[in-house]
């Protein structure tokens, strides 16, 4: 079993076309975990191995790889930039004992760079940072550290690793703590870097400041011993420097790893779902969290998991503490993209796959000890954009559930629902190469044909004013017939709605009153105007008939109903709709077009505002002007722009909208008649 000491535990993370993937397979090759070296271009990268991926050149799913460094084992993730599949990453942090995030040395902080800077944030796990594609022509390192300054802090990003050279005079890195042989074009830059370094450290360490500054020698362990100790913290960011595509600095970026990346032991603690935590050990207890799921039609169903503390066994029976049932774990295995090592054992900070687990799922907790609490799980975005699925052969309407229910297991930020106003089915995701993603499998993997459309809009319908209306409901048949009159009186209010029964003298018995209730009920689903949901009013029945022998609870449901749809006419009825609260990060140069579009779609920006370096526009949009925006944000920002979105109230539809809808809901009816 791989010791806890040595075992690296980190998510690569960043800006999509970085170069976070071929840093994987560099690692991997460098490492001699794979005999050829793997390429995206190629369709031979051992991180992008999906069909999909190989399409796209661009990861699109999570994937899990480990190599041997020296006296370490490295467990990383190659996580995708794009906004749409950041369940993936969110995923891979809360797996992670740490994070790196990659920047293009040409373009610096972009939206990827800034979200991936945000969960780590919010995970509190140490974060490290490399630049990348420093042969380019167009490269400038100091000038993506300052950028990274103007977000972090002068002294919080400080570089471990400084380039020798730019462009594609880029030939080496210093090592701003260790070496001695400096080009004096760089020197100053050095060690103005490596002071920052040395009082970074002296702020854990007061006695090795002293002996550094009274000028002992010091070993290089101490070093990484502050080091390690300021990166846990989270007070620094560690920068390195390098490029994938000539092998520079890569090795140097390795080392690191293996001396100053945290171990599974150095937190000492797990969060738990109490808000407590849990003490991460190498003995005790086997706890794990399960933070990834496969399904895959040929292999089955893979769980992955990451070894909290304690260590698990092949072949033994476990707990699923989340859904509080007992698991056979068959054969753990070791992971590199679509390949698996079978293992014996795994302990702290591995990250590990299991075959064919019956009731486990992403965010639960296993534990060889069912009293073990539950692991705090992984808290995922909201979706922000929706398609309504159907079959599309009649008949395939089970394998349809099947397929969708198997796609949402694997990807929690894909959210499956029936719409209960609409009564469509759902499927809700981060975006529409999100959605299509899920449709492609579901038709490739599943053989299942599906047809999808923009969703219908849950509009609202109500009043601004009173209204009084009478309706006798009177139906003679031959025996005995039908007979109830209701007077009603609506008005509104901002409590829901409210039934109010004011009749006196028995004109109408007390025991037809719930009928006349249900009546109004039943139209409060499907309102008269566009056949929506009806709401804030109050409706009062005050008077009404009864027939000794004719009256009965079906006529005056009828009665109801009808006095009611002739009330609403006359209290000034309205159309509303749903209004979202929308955050947009975008680079600073879309401003100008981002907020002009917003104008166009009847949205109000109230207010914006950095994140990370990265522009955030605070606004309210009518959910209608939003089916496609993933698509239309996509195209105005050539991809650097992401968006969340979040119900926020209905207000009225503006009165010529109210029209065109209105007018389209009743020529429906009419045809239905």
């Amino acid at each position: 079993m791989i010791k806890s000491d040595d075992c690296r535990n980190f998510v690569i993370a960043g800006h999509a076309g970085c170069g976070k993937t071929t840093l994987c397979d560099l690692m991997l090759f460098k490492s001699k975990a794979v005999d050829r070296m793997g390429s995206v271009t190629a369709k031979t990268s051992v991180s992008d191995y999906t069909p999909e991926e190989q399409q796209r050149e661009a990861s699109l799913f999570a994937s899990v790889m480990h190599c041997n460094w020296k006296n370490s084992r490295f467990f990383f993730i190659d996580t995708p930039g794009y906004g749409e599949f950041v369940g993936e990453m969110l995923s891979s942090m809360r797996a992670a004992d740490s994070v790196l995030v990659m920047l293009d040395g040409t373009d610096g902080p972009q939206v990827g760079t800034a979200r991936a800077w945000k969960f780590t944030k919010l995970r509190g796990v140490p974060r490290f940072a490399a630049i990348n594609r420093l042969d380019k022509e167009r490269a400038d390192f100091d000038d993506v550290i300052e950028k990274m300054r103007k977000n972090h802090g002068k002294n919080v990003v400080l570089p471990l690793t400084y380039p020798v050279g730019t462009g594609d005079k880029f030939t080496r890195v210093i090592d701003v703590l260790h070496d001695t042989d400096i080009p004096a074009e760089i020197a100053d830059k050095v060690a103005e870097n490596k002071e920052m370094l040395m009082d970074a450290i002296a702020e854990t360490n007061d006695s090795l400041m002293e002996r550094y500054l009274n000028g002992e020698e010091i070993d290089i362990k101490e070093f990484d011993k502050g080091l390690l100790d300021a990166v846990l913290s989270c007070r620094i960011i560690p920068v390195f420097a390098i490029s994938c595509a000539k092998d520079i600095g890569v090795t140097e970026l390795m080392d690191y790893i293996e001396r100053i990346f945290p171990n599974p032991l150095d937190k000492k603690q797990a969060p738990l779902a109490n808000g407590e935590f849990y003490k991460v050990q190498d003995d005790g207890d086997a706890v794990g969290l399960i933070f990834k799921a496969v399904d895959d039609p040929f292999s089955g169903h893979m769980a992955f998991m990451k070894v909290i503390s304690g260590s698990f066994k092949s072949d033994s029976d476990i707990h699923n503490i989340s859904t509080n049932t007992k698991e056979h774990i068959g054969q753990l295995l070791l992971v590199n993209g679509k390949n698996t090592t079978p293992v014996a054992e795994v302990g702290p900070g591995t990250l590990c796959a299991i075959a064919k687990l019956k009731n486990t799922h992403i965010g639960n907790t296993l534990s060889s000890n069912v009293a073990t609490p539950l692991i705090k799980g992984i808290n995922y975005n909201t979706p922000v954009m929706s398609y309504a699925i159907k079959a599309a052969k009649s008949g395939d309407d089970d394998k349809l559930n099947n397929a969708l229910h198997k796609i949402v297991e694997c990807d929690p930020t894909l959210k499956l629902h029936r719409d209960e106003e609409t009564h469509e089915l759902l499927l809700s995701g981060m975006g529409d190469q999100h959605l299509n993603l899920a449709i492609k499998r579901i038709k490739e993997l599943y053989k299942v044909d599906v047809e999808t459309e923009t969703p219908k809009i849950a509009y609202r319908e109500t009043i601004t004013g009173c209204g009084d209306a009478m309706y006798r409901h009177k139906k003679q048949t031959g025996g005995a017939g039908q007979f109830a009159e209701v007077h009603l009186r609506i008005a509104a209010t901002q409590g829901g709605f409210e039934f109010v029964n004011e009749v006196v003298g028995g004109n109408i018995p007390k025991n037809f009153i719930p009928a006349v209730e249900k009546g109004v009920v039943e139209m409060l689903t499907n309102g008269p105007l566009v056949g929506c949901k009806v709401e804030n009013v109050r409706v009062t029945v005050y008077d009404g008939k009864y027939h000794s022998v004719d009256s009965n609870e079906m006529a005056f449901k009828i009665a109801s109903r009808m006095a009611f749809k002739e009330a609403m006419s006359k209290a000034h009825p309205i159309v509303l709709e749903p209004i979202m609260a929308v955050k947009i990060y975008i680079p600073a140069e879309y401003m100008g077009d981002i907020s002009g579009d917003l104008n166009h779609k009847r949205g109000r920006i109230l207010g914006m505002d950095a994140e990370e370096g990265v522009q955030v526009i605070n606004a309210e949009v009518p959910q209608a002007e939003l089916s496609k925006y993933a698509t239309e944000l996509r195209s105005m920002t050539q991809g650097r722009g992401s968006f969340s979105v979040e119900f926020a109230r209905y207000e009225p539809l503006p009165a010529n909208l109210a029209a065109e809808l209105i007018k389209s809901y009743q020529a429906t009816v009419k045809d239905e008649e």
